[in-house]
């Protein structure tokens, strides 16, 4: 059963379309980027699948069942949610944010879960600092760990990597992709294409609301979709260490 469908989303914000007969399905296991230029709706396309923007045609699933019919419990312990922004309200210690991912858990094996869930991101050293303390790269784990912590079947992670350094991308995106090997379905927005090429086992490609290319990420990232979505004149190169992205401006 896919862990996450999408059928014809459509929604608009304002008088703007945002998102037009948009069609999907995430399986356990899979890693799933999503890729397109700034302003393409990417964001949009996560938020109207997660019920988070209101649709005007469409139905979103989430293991088989309508999202609309699901209680905000029930899709906790369905989809964890890493948004973009990683602003947090309050200077909370790092422990106490991650746990909040693990909500269906009593306190105490929540906080146990949460300093697990630290140490598996290299922020253990953190977990007794506010996050407002914190560097962006340094809330950034912190944020990562409270999505790990949810354990849900699905997890959807807005440019996860974006603002961090190599090392930092990399792990990210491995510990993602352990989450797949676990069983979960991962969806990660990126702006990086050689990194989600070499990250995803499966690539889609949003052009101005709608989404124009579906596949491995060589069929996906052809010649053709990096000329008119990307406008760069490049192809993807394979090399020891997976596939690399030779272009320029076209």
């Amino acid at each position: 059963m896919s862990a996450w469908t999408l059928m014809d989303l459509s929604a608009r914000q304002g008088r703007k379309t945002v998102l037009e007969a948009a069609s999907l399905s995430v399986a356990a296991g899979e890693v799933v980027g999503v890729v397109g230029p700034n302003g393409a709706g990417k964001t949009s396309l996560l938020r109207a699948g997660l019920g988070l923007l209101a649709l005007t045609a469409g139905e979103a699933r989430l293991s088989g069942k309508a999202l609309a019919t699901l209680k905000p419990d029930e899709r906790a312990k369905l989809v964890g949610y890493l948004l973009q922004d990683r602003r947090v309200a309050w200077n909370l210690p790092a422990r106490m944010v991650a746990a909040l991912g693990a909500s269906d858990l009593a306190d105490t094996a929540a906080d146990l879960l949460a300093l697990q869930c630290l140490d598996r991101v290299g922020a253990r050293d953190l977990a007794d600092r506010g996050v407002l303390d914190m560097s962006g790269g340094e809330r950034a784990r912190v944020l990562l760990a409270r999505l790990l912590a949810t354990r849900a079947p699905l997890l959807v992670a807005d440019e996860p990597v974006a603002g961090l350094d190599p090392d930092a991308q990399l792990l990210t995106l491995d510990l993602l992709r352990a989450e797949a090997k676990r069983g979960a379905a991962v969806v990660v927005t990126l702006h990086d294409l050689g990194l989600a090429a070499r990250s995803c086992d499966r690539i889609i490609v949003v052009d101005h609301g709608r989404i124009v290319a579906e596949g491995k990420p060589r069929e996906a990232l052809s010649r053709f979709i990096l000329s008119h979505v990307f406008r760069l004149d490049g192809e993807l190169v394979e090399t020891e260490v997976g596939p690399v992205l030779a272009a320029r401006r076209a």
